[in-house]
């Protein structure tokens, strides 16, 4: 894949968020974002329109929704996962463990069954990271601790039988961890090291290619499932892709991709011409 074009591919889709880090894709219709004040913005992907639903007064991060449309809002000023349903009532889905209390809950993915995979990043280079699985209802223990350099972005891969990270620090990567049939976590395996940069979002397509952005440089990467790398995006000057850190395929036919940029206030746009892997969406009985 060719490295997109700025001035015809990539654009601003709307503007006027607080420092968005986290996307996801609704099963209704519209795109979700989070701000640094806790804000929960709903996004018109259409009419390029964006509105506030509610707000957790932390500081959002990654987010994943159920498939009665309630979303799940990683919120690290709370240092728990926020449940906020349609209507825009906030609750309080998981604080983590009594003898690991969430610090740096960062991104959340659904499994097939309802499970929630949570990464804590913890604290900055004191790899003291770990991955939650929240069971439906809440019910929340500790499914790993041996991806420690701050954990950041995940997702379930093709298949579901793997769970994908991006990991930040030392070094910069992408690893994954086999979810056994019993439900426990496999080793970490390296999928990729990515020297010089940040690792934050990941997503994959119906291919199987996996797509990184790096919180630095301002960069979005493929990786092929023949491990071919290429830079699909990337802005020098740091505008229109300002430190990206969430990314989503969105709309009714997931062939648009947009990320979130903390650096500044807007919602990026990418045309790749492709179409994202559907992610679950899975009932959850409370």
């Amino acid at each position: 894949m060719t490295l997109l074009d700025n001035s015809r591919q990539i654009s601003v889709l709307v503007e006027g968020l607080d420092h968005p880090e986290g996307i996801a894709w609704g099963p209704d219709g519209y795109a979700y974002a989070g701000g640094e004040a806790g804000q929960i913005y709903r996004i018109d992907i259409e009419k390029r329109t964006v509105s506030q639903l509610a707000s957790t007064g932390g500081f959002i991060l990654g987010l994943a929704f159920d498939g009665d449309g309630n979303l799940y809002a990683c919120d690290l000023g709370k240092r728990c996962v926020q449940r906020v349903s349609p209507d825009g009532t906030v609750s309080v889905y998981s604080t983590g463990t009594r003898e690991r209390p969430m610090f740096a809950p960062n991104y959340p993915g659904f499994d097939r069954e309802g499970n929630l995979y949570v990464c804590d990043s913890g604290h900055w280079k004191a790899d003291d990271g770990l991955i939650y699985r929240i069971r439906p209802g809440g019910a929340t223990e500790v499914w790993s601790t041996a991806a420690t350099t701050f954990p950041n972005g995940l997702c379930l891969g093709p298949g579901g039988d793997y769970l994908y990270v991006a990991m930040s620090v030392d070094p910069p990567r992408v690893i994954r961890l086999r979810i056994n049939r019993d439900g426990s976590a496999g080793a970490p395996e390296t999928v990729r090291e990515f020297p010089g940069t940040v690792p934050d979002g990941l997503a994959f397509d119906v291919d199987g290619n996996l797509y990184m952005s790096c919180y630095r440089p301002d960069r979005i990467y493929r990786l092929t499932p023949g491990g071919k790398l290429d830079i699909v995006a990337e802005d020098w000057e740091g505008t229109l892709i300002a430190c990206p850190t969430n990314i989503a395929f969105c709309g009714p036919k997931l062939d648009i991709l947009l990320g979130a940029n903390l650096g500044r206030w807007h919602i990026t746009r990418y045309d790749l011409g492709v179409k994202g892997l559907p992610l679950n969406y899975p009932k959850i009985a409370r």
